[in-house]
């Protein structure tokens, strides 16, 4: 499972953006998909290129270096219903760590395009459970 109900971190509370990619860093380090070296490599991307990405949806992941310290794919999904400071025009509302073996990335990034294409679909991940989050990812 690319991405497990634990995995889906629902109505969170706005924090900083590093403490927030420091969280998710921290999920995929003890959840063995990355080592720890990752969590610094997100926060460099971060440098480089605000991974914002429209539509109230931030993709933060390491640069392209750090792909030696993905042991598997996985991915963190954190609903942040009142807004997540990112640096850009609008607040994210959904935060979605992502740590790919390979091109496995497309997939999951084709994935998210395809469900969060609007405000609609913002919309509606915010009201859904765990379990219907997942069933987007395994589907």
């Amino acid at each position: 499972m690319v991405l497990e109900k634990r995995n889906i971190l629902l109505n969170q509370r706005p924090d900083t953006k590093e403490n927030v990619i420091k969280r998710i860093g921290a999920i995929f380090s003890a959840e063995g998909y990355t080592d720890d070296n990752y969590t610094q490599a997100m926060l460099e991307k971060e440098t480089i290129f605000n991974t914002y990405m429209g539509n109230f949806v931030a993709l933060p992941h390491g640069i392209e270096a750090a792909k030696k310290d993905i042991r598997k794919t996985g991915i963190v999904l954190m609903t942040v219903p009142e807004g997540q400071e990112w640096g850009a025009a609008e607040k994210p509302k959904v935060i979605i760590g992502v740590a790919a073996v390979g091109d496995e990335h497309l997939e999951i990034l084709s994935k998210i395009a395809l469900s969060f294409s609007d405000a609609d679909g913002i919309d509606r991940l915010l009201g859904m459970s765990e379990d219907d989050i997942s069933a987007i990812f395994e589907g």
